[in-house]
């Protein structure tokens, strides 16, 4: 729902009423996680989607149907295995789960702040109960880090409950489910908070005027990262050469990267070929708790840059954090070739994939129906490197220094 935030803002604020159809659980393999939504206002207005396309002509339906009837809190499920699975159009063998709401703008204060916090990159979490009892359905509690938190859930140690796993979603940007059990003493039926949240992008710094940068902050910003391009001169680290770049910042790396408050969303992409910038920005930038650290170069390069790195006083479990050389095989040769290949390792890297065609068999939804309570934290990467047996292709692409 937060990811329709700007959209949903205005519905609000015009007085057009509007029902939400948010995914609360996916099982197998599903196009969609939870906290995304499909909307249909009052005036047959439809936003977002929740299947892709399978099923959304259903749910539009069953949005309708909610506008003009019974404005009642409700769930819809859909899997393969049901009767009119192929009527539908639910065919990828998945199952989902969706909470539908009715949502008065005149009614809903809490909302019109969450939406306005989301609609400005803020950090902000909504939890919402979507199983239980039918006096509790859709109640919502809004969460900001470090802020006051707005509205309830009808129980003030149910709120203290939402409020600490909100804070938790917060940290690993991570939208889910809750369950809630009796045995916990929170409440007299097992209930259901479906957790959503929004939290500013996240962070690609580009160390290295070049023509690879410019192509690679192309890409950092389709995927939605807030993107800074580093050089040390004033030359070549220009608006006009980088336009798709957030900020164009003139400094010596190292000193620019010690200076910024990093989280482990982060991806740090270093261009430069100069161990006079490379060796010292490393340095820093090993030692950083962010996600993704990688850096351009031939293996030759590589092998001489670990040297000097050790000589610097690294260790080998902050060396093993290096991708170099950086990305997957493409085959790339241009520099629009080579950001591609940079930008698969960085998503590879981030969810888990290991680089291998589909065609081979892996899994096509890997994270389908995680819970914010069991998923790790954004960026456990060595966990996925060393502990999931999968072989992650870490060879350069071709348009990288000559071997």
């Amino acid at each position: 729902m937060l990811e329709l935030a700007t959209e949903l803002l205005d519905r609000i604020r015009g007085g057009t009423p509007f029902v939400t159809a948010t995914v609360t659980r996916v099982q197998g393999s599903a196009p969609r996680q939870p906290g995304a939504s499909l909307v249909v206002d009052a005036a047959g207005a439809v936003l977002g989607n929740v299947s892709g396309g399978c099923v959304d002509a259903a749910v539009y339906q069953a949005c309708q149907e909610m506008l003009h009837g019974d404005r009642s809190p409700r769930a819809l499920r859909f899997g393969y295995t049901d009767d009119d699975a192929i009527g539908i159009g639910l065919t990828c063998g998945g199952t989902i789960e969706l909470f539908l709401r009715h949502h008065d703008p005149h009614a809903e204060p809490d909302l019109d702040a969450a939406f306005t916090d989301a609609a400005r990159d803020e950090p902000v979490a909504v939890a919402t109960i979507v199983r239980g009892p039918d006096t509790h359905l859709g109640r919502m509690i809004v969460v900001r880090p470090g802020g006051p938190r707005a509205g309830s859930l009808g129980d003030e140690r149910l709120d203290r409950v939402a409020v600490a796993h909100a804070t938790g979603v917060l940290h690993t940007g991570t939208s889910g489910t809750v369950e809630i059990g009796v045995a916990d003493g929170f409440c007299q039926e097992p209930m259901t908070l479906l957790v959503e949240c929004t939290t500013p992008a996240p962070r690609m710094l580009i160390f290295g005027a070049i023509d690879h940068a410019a192509a690679l902050a192309r890409q950092g910003v389709f995927l939605d990262y807030r993107v800074t391009v580093c050089d040390p001169r004033a030359t070549f680290a220009t608006p006009a050469r980088f336009p798709d770049a957030d900020e164009v910042v003139v400094d010596w790396p190292h000193r620019y990267l010690g200076a910024q408050r990093l989280d482990g969303r982060t991806v740090i992409c270093v261009l430069t070929h100069d161990p006079k910038v490379d060796v010292p920005l490393l340095t820093v930038a090993l030692r950083l708790p962010v996600g993704y650290v990688g850096a351009m170069g031939s293996r030759r390069t590589h092998e001489q840059r670990l040297v000097r790195l050790r000589a610097a006083g690294l260790t080998e479990h902050e060396l093993s954090r290096l991708h170099s050389p950086i990305g997957l095989d493409l085959g790339a040769r241009t520099p629009q070739e080579t950001a591609l290949s940079i930008a698969a390792e960085i998503v590879a890297h981030r969810l888990g994939g290991s680089g291998v065609p589909l065609r081979a068999g892996v899994p096509l939804h890997r994270r389908g129906g995680a819970s914010p309570s069991t998923v790790p934290p954004a960026w456990t990467a060595e966990l996925l490197d060393h502990g999931a047996g999968i072989a992650r292709p870490r060879s350069s692409s071709r348009s990288q220094e000559p071997r």
